[in-house]
């Protein structure tokens, strides 16, 4: 078998690879963001610092009355 060894240099280089790496993921996050121009009704995220994209925002269904089944079948029997 072969066994590499790493130099100190190697593994300095690699560490700070790895670093970079983890900083560049972090910052490439979607960021929300407000825009004033768009108004409430839309929602925005920022990638990067360079990328932005906007949608609609989903609007939340507000439930209907709920009726239980014991009052629906007296309306319906008289």
């Amino acid at each position: 078998m072969i066994y590499f060894r790493l130099s100190l240099k190697a593994l300095a280089v690699t560490i700070a690879a790895v670093a970079v790496a983890g900083a560049v993921l972090l910052a490439a996050r979607p960021q929300p963001i407000e825009s004033a121009v768009l108004g409430a009704a839309w929602e925005c995220t920022q990638t990067a610092f360079i990328l932005t994209s906007c949608a609609p925002r989903v609007q939340q269904a507000v439930p209907a009355v709920e009726t239980s089944r014991k009052e629906a079948l007296r309306s319906t029997r008289g």
